[in-house]
């Protein structure tokens, strides 16, 4: 009887520490696709907000109650991608917009990066001297 109590035990115990892990990995996951979901919302404002600067980083921390209590912040930059070749007001070019989103998991900084590309129309003013075009 007593022999079989300590195998039990020992079952048990095994069992245990892999239930524990399972939790921990679910908990990691769960913030995590709460920040990739949090970060594909943020990209979609970023995408059409024409006042976003140029070359020059924003950023902020998401809502604590979307993100179900744990801080996570994001930073942006908006950046010239591609330009025509003889660029004139009126003609397309592409923007380039990348999204770093971080958060601490336990100790551990975590992070990922969404990039996304944006036409818009040169505008006079874009091709002036001394423009960031």
């Amino acid at each position: 009887m007593i022999v079989a109590t300590v195998i039990l035990s020992v079952a048990i115990v095994g069992l245990l520490s892999g239930v524990s892990g399972a939790m921990r990995n679910a908990a990691r996951l769960t913030a995590y696709d709460r920040a990739v979901q949090l970060a594909r919302l943020r990209m979609n404002d970023l995408l059409v907000d024409r006042r976003l600067p140029r070359d020059r980083p924003v950023g902020g921390t998401f809502d604590p109650q979307q993100t179900g209590g744990v801080e996570i912040q994001w930073q942006a930059r908006l950046a010239n991608f591609e330009m025509p070749p003889s660029p004139a007001p009126g003609e397309a070019a592409l923007d380039r917009i990348v999204l770093e989103v971080s958060w601490m998991s336990g100790a551990d900084r975590r992070s990922f990066t969404l990039d996304a590309l944006r036409q818009r129309i040169l505008a006079p003013e874009d091709l002036a001297p001394g423009a960031a075009p």
